[in-house]
C-alpha cells in the first residue's frame, strides 16, 4: 500500500500505549503509562489534554453507562466519562515489582488486563478479567510481558500477545468457557522486532505494533504478512482504528531506552481498510 504515516502530535509521551477510539469521547485517548496519565486528542481542535489517574495508567476502555474503566498499577478502577473521580477497586497483589500493562474488553462486556514485572522477570505476570459483577478472575498465569488482546469481528476468536514468545496466540472464545484451545496464529521473526499492542480490522486481519521494529505489520488470520508500515521511531507500542469512519490507524510510540526525534509521538496511517467498534465494559 502507498499511504504514508503522519505524525499527529509532538513527542509528548514518555511511554505512549493503548490507543482507544470511542464515539462517545471527544477524540482518541491513549496512555502515558508510567506517568499515570491518560492523553486525549480532541477530534475537533486537535488539542491534546492530559489527565492524571494514578501512579500507572496501563489501559482504559469505555463503560456502557458513560464512564471509563481503567487498569492502574495493581488493579482496576472506574472513572467518570471526563476521567475525573477515579475510584480504585482494590489491589490484586502487593508485590511492588509487578504492574499492569495492557488490556481490552471481550464481546460480553468484561475487561481484561495483563501484568508484568518491572524487571521483565519471566513468568511473573498474569492475565486478569474484571467481570460485569465486579469480581476479578485470573485467566492466565506464567506470563512475562502481557500485551495485545483483541477479538475477531465475529467475537469467536481472541488474539493475545506475551511479547517474549514473539507470537500472537489465538483462543476460541465462549462467554461461559472463556478462552480455550490456545494455538499460534502469527510468528514474528526476530529481525522484525517484538509484538506489542495490536488491533483487528473489519476483515479480521491483525495489525501488530513491533517494539524495536520501527513498524506496524498486518497479518491475515492464517499468519500471512499483508502490509508493513514503517515508522521513523523504533519503539512502536500499539495501534487502534479511529476517526469518524474507523478508517485511520492511530499508532503510539515510546521514548524508553532511545533518543530519537519523534519517539513518544502519536502517528496516523490510512490503510484503506476500516476497523471495528471498540468493545466496552458493561457493569450489572
Amino acid at each position: 500500500m502507498t499511504s504514508t504515516v503522519d505524525q499527529v502530535t509532538e513527542p509528548l509521551a514518555a511511554h505512549g500505549e493503548g490507543p482507544v477510539w470511542h464515539e462517545g469521547w471527544p477524540g482518541l485517548r491513549w496512555v502515558d503509562m508510567l506517568a499515570g496519565d491518560v492523553l486525549q486528542l480532541d477530534a475537533a481542535t486537535q488539542a491534546v489534554s492530559r489527565h492524571h489517574v494514578g501512579t500507572v495508567a496501563a489501559a482504559l476502555r469505555p463503560r456502557f453507562d458513560g464512564g471509563v474503566v481503567l487498569a492502574l498499577e495493581r488493579g482496576f478502577a472506574f472513572a467518570g466519562a471526563d476521567l475525573t473521580g477515579v475510584e480504585p477497586l482494590g489491589e490484586l497483589w502487593d508485590d511492588p515489582g509487578v504492574r499492569m500493562n495492557d488490556g481490552g474488553c471481550d464481546p460480553d462486556g468484561r475487561f481484561y488486563c495483563g501484568s508484568m514485572a518491572y524487571s521483565e522477570r519471566p513468568g511473573a505476570g498474569s492475565l486478569y478479567r474484571l467481570g460485569t459483577d465486579g469480581t476479578v478472575t485470573t485467566v492466565l498465569t506464567g506470563v512475562t510481558i502481557s500485551n495485545g488482546l483483541v477479538w475477531s469481528p465475529d467475537g469467536g476468536t481472541a488474539y493475545y500477545v506475551d511479547t517474549p514468545t514473539r507470537r500472537v496466540d489465538a483462543f476460541d472464545y465462549d462467554p461461559e468457557r472463556g478462552l480455550t484451545g490456545r494455538r499460534t496464529a502469527v510468528e514474528i521473526p526476530e529481525a522484525a522486532g517484538a509484538p506489542d499492542g495490536m488491533t483487528v480490522d473489519a476483515e479480521g486481519r491483525l495489525w501488530i505494533a513491533l517494539w524495536g521494529g520501527s513498524a506496524v505489520r498486518c497479518y491475515s488470520t492464517e499468519g500471512v504478512l499483508e502490509d508493513h508500515v514503517p515508522l521513523p521511531v523504533s519503539r512502536v507500542t500499539a495501534c487502534a482504528f479511529g476517526g469518524p469512519d474507523l478508517g485511520e490507524l492511530y499508532i503510539t510510540t515510546s521514548q524508553q531506552g532511545v533518543r530519537e526525534p519523534g519517539a513518544g509521538a502519536l502517528f496516523r496511517y490510512r490503510p484503506g481498510v476500516k476497523g471495528v467498534r471498540t468493545l466496552g465494559y458493561s457493569a450489572r
